[in-house]
């Protein structure tokens, strides 16, 4: 029998959506392929965050990377970008310019308490990034480093910068200090400003950050740096006191530590730490303290694992009495050091 025209198209149509709703049902039971994941702790962002117009915070690398020079990050611990010991906290969202899981990192009370303290590498790489960005973005001084397999790390923000674009750095290598710099216009406070970036695709390729194999507690946590510690007390009576602090004086505490007295000239100010010898990495009972004459003792004590302090004060034209304890030793001294 011959099927006339309108026959025909029936039943055409009725094959192909016979046809179409088998496809979909044996799509509808194919388990979804898995997205990769480059660890077990890292994640894209979810939603993909979107750039806001006129951003152009993916700057060009300065300096070509070899891969087979790098540590790719599969082999690489991240750990938190400051020496052994000290704890920051850690913010997310606390800043309008952050799009996906960037963290700004401060420890001190006040906004520029922390401007000069030390900044070192989470990774080993090789730095592709070091200058000032001036007005492109708002990054202001920044570190840049490659770790390999597409994974780099961004340090915005620096007072100053340590390492040149090219080289080799080590985890917990010293790439520059705490500032405050930006693009023209910008007051903003003392902060590190850090990112972790896997790939190309600003602000979707931002990762979450991960410290000592752990997803940093977003939006908000405060973390030991765990960055280099061994046998040896990485903190130093400057690094603990901050930039522009030089020792003038210093008592041993037995074998269990050392306390420093320190003096800034560009602001008068004194500054007292005690840096431990022992027990690195266990609390244990040590303090510092500072007494300008004619004011109030300030002391830092309690059970803390490298050092105590710091402990400052204006000083300028006045007497100082300045002390500390480690263990089962403490030093006390007269009122001296006036000028």
């Amino acid at each position: 029998m011959r099927l006339n025209g309108v026959l025909m198209a029936g039943l055409v149509l009725l094959l192909g959506l016979g046809s179409g709703a088998a496809t979909s049902a044996a799509a509808a039971t194919l388990p979804a392929a898995p997205t990769p994941s480059p660890t077990a702790t890292q994640s894209s962002p979810a939603p993909t965050p979107t750039a806001a117009a006129g951003e152009n915070n993916d700057p060009p690398d300065e300096a070509a990377v070899a891969e087979q020079s790098v540590t790719v990050l599969a082999s690489t611990n991240f750990q938190l970008p400051f020496p052994c010991g000290q704890a920051w906290a850690g913010n997310s969202s606390g800043s309008s310019a952050h799009r996906a899981y960037e963290i700004d990192f401060n420890r001190g009370g006040t906004a520029d308490a922390d401007l000069g303290d030390t900044v070192v590498a989470a990774a080993a790489g090789t730095v592709v990034i070091s200058s000032h960005q001036g007005s492109t973005n708002g990054y202001g001084n920044l570190v840049k480093i490659d770790h390999g397999g597409g994974w780099t790390s961004f340090y915005a923000h620096l007072n100053s910068r340590s390492v040149s674009a090219g080289a080799k750095v080590s985890q917990g290598q010293k790439v520059g200090t705490v500032g405050k710099t930006s693009k023209p216009g910008n007051n903003i406070s003392a902060h590190l400003h850090y990112e972790v970036r896997q790939g190309e695709g600003y602000p979707g390729n931002i990762r979450k950050a991960v410290f000592n194999g752990s997803t940093f507690g977003y939006p908000t946590q405060t973390l030991t740096s765990k960055n280099k510690c061994g046998g040896t007390n990485p903190h130093t009576a400057q690094s603990v006191c901050g930039s522009g602090y030089t020792v003038i004086d210093s008592a041993a505490l037995g074998t269990a530590g050392t306390v420093y007295l320190l003096y800034n000239n560009a602001n008068g100010n004194n500054c007292v730490a005690t840096i431990k010898k022992s027990s690195l990495g266990t609390a244990t009972a040590t303090a510092a303290y500072l007494e300008v004459q004619g004011k109030t003792r300030v002391t830092d004590s309690g059970s803390f694992t490298y050092y105590a302090g710091p402990v400052r004060a204006a000083a300028a034209g006045k007497c100082v009495k300045w002390g500390g304890k480690a263990g089962s030793s403490a030093y006390n001294s007269p009122f001296e050091h006036c000028g």
